[in-house]
Formats: C-alpha cells, structure tokens, sequence
C-alpha cells in the first residue's frame, strides 16, 4: 500500500505534465476518460506537456496515434528525449554519434550526424529486438574508442500494445557501461535535464506544476525531485503490480487520469 493523497487535483497547480504510455494510452487504446481529462484541463487553462521516453517512434507518429485514438494533441506539446540529446549534441560541437535507436528516431536527432566509424558519442533508445550480440558489440567498441554514452532513457521494462512486458533500453544501457567501463548520462525521464526542459517549456515554476503518470522512478521520483508535485496513476504500470512502487509517497494517488480534474479540490 502507499499513502496519497485521493482528490482529483491540489490548490495553487496551474501546469501538468502528463506521461503518455501506461497514462493516456494503454494496450494500443486511450485509458478510458483521458479525453475528457484533457478537455478539463484545457479549459480551466491548464498549461500542458506529454512527456514520454519512448523513441520507437518520432513525436509526430505519437501525436498522430493519440489522435487516432480521440485524443486531441499536437507534436508540439509532446517532449522527447531525443531532443535534449541533440541539444546535448550540438552544444558540444561534436556532431558525430553512432546511434542505437530505431531508424524512426532521427526525426527528433536534428543535427546529429550518424555515422559507423570513430563516433563522439554512442546514442542508445529503444531499439528493441535491433539490440543484437553485433549491434551491442559495436557499440562497445564505439566507446572504447573514446565515444562518450547518452542513455535516452533508462526504462528497465515497457508494456507493448499487446499489453505484454518487454525488456527496455535501460539493461542494454547498463550491459555497455558494464562492458566499456564507463557511465552514460542519462537525458530522459526521470532526469534533471529532462524536467528542467519541461518546466522551460509549460514556463512555470516547479511548485506549480504536478508530473501525472504510472512509473514510480521515471514519473513520481522524478517529478518531487525536480520540485513538481505528483499524482501516481493505478494504469499502466501500475496495473497488476508489474513496476515497483515509488520511492516516494506521490502528491495525489489516481484510479486513472480519467480522475484529474481541476474542478475537485
């Protein structure tokens, strides 16, 4: 059991970001409510970001399902690890990076030169069923040859469509730093950088703002160590005690995100 608070919303929050995978959307299909939550956040005013790790697909392909499935969002207001990689990337004018993502992710690499030979850094995402015995074992090489590491993220399981758990990104990014020696820094959540950009964005103090989603590290532990408040939701995750409960005791404890709502205090 974890203690939390239950109401549908806390006084003084005018911003939320939102997880998507396991929060909006589960098993292929928008959590039962989650349009309607959105429509009450939009018109109470509510400055909104989706935040999610994945880089199976581009922010335009997520937009594009939760649109699919009536929930009305723009690639604009979808954050990405991704992005703060290429930022990371171009700020240290070494461009040159061998990836580890699916082919997808480029989308949201603008700038970052792919290459297979002496790279700067060594990208990993969610590559899936690509992260062959070759395919790691060029990346070790890549780092002992002097490439420094990004981890997009550092998920030890995700929840498929099919509503399967799969192993993520994080025991690959683990079995290279293992193998070279040596630490990635981590750009997703439940990374520093990653909710600083959000909060940069949603332009609002951290006090003001609550992370809303179902993975106890990435969203809740996340999120209170940024300063955010933070609702833990029973999807996803959470369903069926697949994940680990937070290391910390969420702000408000959720059926669903169906029960955010600014109206209930």
């Amino acid at each position: 059991m974890i203690a939390g608070g239950s109401a549908g919303w806390l006084p003084g929050l005018r911003g939320v970001l939102m997880d998507v995978d396991g929060t909006l959307w589960e098993s292929g299909r928008a959590v039962e409510g989650a349009a309607a939550a959105l429509a009450r956040l939009r018109e109470a005013g509510i400055a909104l970001r989706l935040t999610t790790n994945t880089t199976r697909r581009p922010r335009t392909a997520i937009a594009a399902a939760l649109r699919a499935a009536g929930l009305q969002v723009e690639a604009s207001e979808i954050l990405v690890p991704a992005s703060i990689a290429a930022r990371l990337i171009a700020a240290s004018g070494r461009p040159r990076a061998g990836l580890l993502v699916p082919d997808s992710c480029a989308e949201d690499l603008e700038g970052v030169e792919s290459v297979e030979e002496a790279p700067d850094w060594v990208v990993v995402g969610d590559l899936g069923r690509g992260f062959t015995f070759d395919r790691l074992n060029r990346g070790y090489h890549w780092l002992r040859g002097g490439a420094s590491l990004i981890a997009l993220h550092r998920g030890r399981i995700w929840i498929t469509d099919q509503g399967e758990v799969e192993l993520d990104a994080g025991p690959f990014v683990a079995a290279l730093e293992y193998a070279a020696a040596t630490s990635a820094e981590l750009v997703g959540k439940p990374a520093k950088a990653f909710f600083d950009l959000a909060l940069a964005e949603i332009g609002l103090p951290a006090h003001e703002v609550i992370v809303v989603g179902d993975d106890g590290e990435n969203d809740i532990e996340g999120g209170a160590a940024a300063g955010t408040k933070t609702a833990l939701v029973r999807t996803g995750k959470q369903r069926g005690g697949a994940a680990a409960l937070p290391a910390v005791t969420p702000d408000l404890v959720l059926a669903s995100v169906a029960d955010l709502d600014p109206r209930r205090i």
